[in-house]
């Protein structure tokens, strides 16, 4: 008998139209089904709801769907790789699509690169819901979780991070080295944008010698939903980056600020002078160029509050 070697889970939250498509997605990839198996965590309020969702799809030692009352993206993904049962486990978002050879090639690079690899990312390409802004410039995909660094097959490098509607791990790594963090990650419908949850849990098994590996073949779709392409969502996500990297490490947030306070001068007092007030930070903006120098102060200001503005005292200028 073969013994499965990847799960692919999908966490999911009151989205039953985009998990359809998902799940057809990961039904159909060219890796033969006796080497993976699904799992589903559903986090959505209504539990009978979702019972009544997951009872027709359930295939005994192939599609896992489990009901989860504990609320939390991060504990749903601690529930998929505790129990996933299978040597790796590849996490994709409810609005994702993977492509068919999805699976096929994180199992490539895992093996390709040995018991050394921790962590595999792949690429994510946008499905966009409405026409793309002309103020979002390619700097500004990250935050709708697009990636695509180029290249082959590599250890990745410093800055090259992965999204968490495409990454897979060795399911023994993440329990090693302290699962999700739950105090980070989504809850709920999205009030709060916080994150970092996979880049905290990847510099953990970085610190344990384990390597990340970015697969570009890897690849899947994810939509961009038409409420995030507006200045207003991008500001509010950005404002939680802030906070999730002072939550992840306030030191380096407090860092980031004494480096980048130029940028927020310079933003503030490029505006006409009867805007050069808080309300800078959301007025609309025609450009991409504007908008990214927007975001930016944005975070600074953001994370400079949160470490109480300490050593920027001397870089307040008089008003011209």
């Amino acid at each position: 008998m073969v013994t499965p070697r990847i799960t692919a889970c999908i966490c999911t939250y009151n989205r039953y139209d985009t998990l359809s498509k998902a799940l057809q997605s990961v039904l159909g990839q060219s890796l033969d089904r006796s080497l993976y198996r699904i799992m589903v965590v559903d986090n959505s309020p209504d539990h009978a709801r979702a019972e009544a969702f997951g009872a027709g799809l359930r295939e005994p030692s192939f599609l896992d769907y489990r009901i989860e009352t504990t609320p939390g993206l991060s504990n749903a993904r601690n529930v998929g790789a505790r129990d996933c049962g299978t040597e790796f486990i590849a996490f994709m978002d409810d609005d994702a699509v993977a492509k068919p050879r999805w699976l096929e090639q994180i199992l490539l690079a895992f093996d390709t690169f040995g018991a050394r690899v921790g962590v595999v990312g792949g690429r994510v390409d946008p499905l966009w819901e409405s026409p793309r802004p002309a103020w979002l410039d390619d700097a500004m995909l990250g935050h709708v979780s697009v990636v695509n660094w180029g290249g082959g097959l590599r250890e990745a490098g410093q800055k090259e991070w992965f999204a968490g509607t495409n990454i897979a791990f060795r399911a023994q790594a993440i329990l090693d080295h302290g699962l999700f963090d739950v105090r980070l990650g989504r809850t709920g419908g999205g009030a709060s944008l916080l994150s970092n949850e996979e880049t905290e849990l990847v510099r953990r098994i970085h610190e344990a010698g384990q390597i990340g590996v970015y697969q570009p073949d890897a690849i899947v779709d994810h939509l961009v939903e038409r409420r995030r392409l507006t200045q207003d969502w991008f500001r509010k996500r950005v404002a939680w980056q802030a906070v999730s990297d002072f939550m992840m490490n306030p030191s380096r947030t407090a860092e980031s600020v004494n480096t980048g306070k130029d940028w927020l001068l310079e933003f503030f007092f490029g505006l006409p002078p009867r805007q050069r007030t808080i309300r800078g930070l959301w007025l609309p903006c025609e450009t991409a160029a504007q908008f990214n120098h927007q975001l930016g102060s944005l975070y600074l200001a953001v994370a400079g509050a949160l470490n109480g503005f300490a050593g920027l005292e001397s870089d307040v200028r008089p008003a011209g």
